[in-house]
């Protein structure tokens, strides 16, 4: 997928609206899959992703972040987190099709279908530049803002 155009997709977001990625060219965009509204490690890497928002607004970077939530989850989400981006639903795997960020997971010694943590930096023409996954969440929105300043 590196440096390939990034798969297009129109999905309902926070807004309400209806976000399509082809609409954002013009400007970068960190795309974020993440798989699961108010879980710790979901809600700590969007919490990183809002307190570094200005840098990365101030680079002309728009932040999109997605999972399978409702789009109620994500309003109550982004509210109670004060989010200054967007938050994408895809209950039927859509852009996580696209992506391919659905693997089967661990969890608690079962196997779940399940978001894999993967972030996707896409350059203001549409393309693919920097493709992360299985994130690791420390200093992971850090990173990502210093790729945006290399593009």
């Amino acid at each position: 997928m590196l440096d390939q155009p990034a798969p297009d997709f129109s999905l309902p977001a926070t807004g309400p609206q209806t976000l399509t990625l082809s609409a954002l060219r013009g400007a970068p965009v960190v795309l974020y899959f993440y798989p699961k509204d108010n879980t710790p490690g979901c809600t700590t890497e969007t919490q990183d992703f809002r307190e570094l928002h200005p840098q990365f607004a101030a680079l002309g970077c728009r932040i999109v972040g997605v999972s399978r939530d409702s789009l109620k989850s994500h309003e109550n989400f982004k509210t109670k987190l004060a989010l200054p981006f967007d938050l994408v639903s895809d209950p039927d795997e859509i852009a996580c099709g696209l992506y391919g960020v659905i693997k089967m997971k661990n969890m608690y010694g079962k196997q779940v279908r399940g978001i894999e943590r993967s972030t996707f930096l896409i350059d203001a023409a549409g393309v693919v530049r920097r493709e992360v996954r299985g994130v690791k969440v420390p200093g992971h929105a850090q990173a990502m803002l210093e790729a945006v300043k290399t593009l």
